[in-house]
């Protein structure tokens, strides 16, 4: 019976000032010291761990660099040997000169060497055919100068305590022992993507949610009742429209955490700000069970591209 292996990685890319005063794209690749390839940081799951966090650890043990992922390339699938079968993630991921100047990369026995190559290089380098593939998906984004991109995530509250004589009012509800859990979970994948900043609902149950992260990242939760479902029964979206639009125009990596009838609304208000096509994908990325989330990922140097593209993580227990 054959075995699948889970494995993530990123195509971490930065940009340098030329002597003429011009930039040049430069790509990070890896030189491994026992296959004596050259590849993209990559490396299998822990027990429990999911895609996007070992995309941003195994970066990190492979070249000392603490990224967060941008958009997401594709997933490659390879033989590895004896039948079975290997499953890769990949995402792009952006180096600041400050990050690349805190790494604290040494050659070791996993790793033997980091080469920084110009954009137009890297491809003939790369040892493999699939890894080859996958950077011809992050090639036409540098082409469309689509890599500089920010996350706006839409998050649903962990799962709640129901409403009844214990709880009464619906905005004073509490997560459950299993809402804790998810809300705690879904804090260390949701790090791996960067926010910034927090948005939350007034309601208790939001609010719990988003804590983990808050205490993670060391970010504070921004409450807001337009994002509140007592604010949305109102049928007003005044709120709502204009926290969007403000998202949106500052172009930072958010985490919202709203409730399910919000969401699609949410969603909406996210295709209008930036002129995106409506399709199924909106229906898909707002119909998510408690702790479930969708990234959404934004070019900052082109607004008018819209969506580029969608995740959706529908957290089980």
């Amino acid at each position: 019976m054959s075995k699948e292996t889970l494995a993530a990685g990123t195509v971490c890319w930065r940009r340098v000032t030329l002597p003429n005063g011009g930039t040049q794209l430069m790509v990070l690749l890896i030189h491994r010291t026992k296959q004596k390839d050259v590849s993209f940081p990559k490396g299998k799951l822990d027990p429990g761990e999911s895609m996007p966090e070992a995309a941003v650890r195994e970066t990190w043990e492979e070249t000392g660099l603490s990224v967060a992922l941008g958009s997401h390339l594709g997933t490659i699938h390879y033989g590895i040997g004896g039948g079975n079968k290997k499953t890769v993630q990949y995402w792009a991921a952006e180096v600041t000169p400050e990050m690349a100047l805190a790494s604290t990369f040494t050659p070791n026995s996993e790793v033997q060497a980091l080469e920084w190559v110009p954009l137009e290089a890297a491809r003939k380098r790369l040892s493999y055919k699939a890894d080859r593939e996958l950077y011809d998906v992050f090639l036409e984004l540098a082409a469309h100068d689509l890599l500089d991109t920010f996350t706006v995530t839409f998050l649903r509250h962990a799962r709640a305590e129901s409403r009844g004589e214990q709880f009464p009012v619906d905005c004073e509800r509490p997560l459950t022992e299993t809402g804790t859990v998810q809300a705690a979970t879904v804090a260390h994948i949701l790090e791996s993507f960067g926010p910034r900043r927090i948005y939350s609902s007034t309601a208790v149950r939001c609010l719990e949610t988003v804590a983990p992260l808050s205490e993670r990242t060391s970010r504070k939760v921004r409450a807001k009742t337009s994002l509140s479902q007592d604010n949305w029964d109102t049928g007003d979206l005044d709120g709502l429209r204009k926290l969007v639009g403000k998202i949106v125009s500052r172009g930072s990596n958010v985490v919202v955490c709203s409730h399910r009838p919000v969401l699609p609304d949410l969603v909406r208000e996210l295709i209008l700000a930036t002129g995106s096509l409506p399709g199924k994908y909106v229906e898909k990325a707002a119909d998510m069970p408690p702790a479930g989330f969708s990234v959404f990922h934004l070019s900052r140097t082109r607004p008018g591209a819209g969506i580029l593209g969608v995740e959706t993580y529908p957290l089980e227990h």
